[in-house]
């Protein structure tokens, strides 16, 4: 029986920490992920994804950055799946509003995301909205 509530409490464990935790223990970490997120959005000729797409562009590599920091751990670094599930058609199920707000307050088993900023979530949002 203690073997049995072991291994339940040991499975509950990697199945929270595998989800994200929040809190200020990784926000060096953050800002590293995200100046080296803004150096590799930028094109040979210097202008970053936002500046040369107009109005409607998505960061694509901001959006995969920010994705793979805080996402892929649950939905696949493929967006296939994993503990959670798979992204790769989410666009075809809802809109860029409604992703951020799925971010923002969670789902079902999906907590709320909240070491994701604002700003990020509109930008993974925009990009996993373009997933049909």
């Amino acid at each position: 029986m203690k073997k049995l509530l072991f291994s339940l409490f040991f499975a509950m464990l990697l199945v929270l920490g595998a989800c994200g935790g929040g809190g200020d223990e990784g926000a060096s970490e953050d800002n590293t992920s995200e100046e080296q997120t803004d150096q590799s959005s930028q094109d040979e000729s210097g202008e970053s994804a936002e500046d040369s797409g107009g109005e409607g562009a998505t960061d694509s590599a901001g959006a995969e950055g920010v994705y793979q920091n805080n996402c892929s751990s649950c939905h696949g670094g493929e967006l296939g799946g994993g503990f959670g599930p798979a992204l790769t058609e989410v666009g075809s199920k809802y809109d860029a509003a409604k992703i951020v707000d799925i971010i923002k307050n969670g789902k079902g088993q999906m907590p709320a995301q909240s070491q994701v900023s604002d700003e990020d979530a509109q930008t993974v949002a925009d990009w996993l909205a373009t997933m049909e």
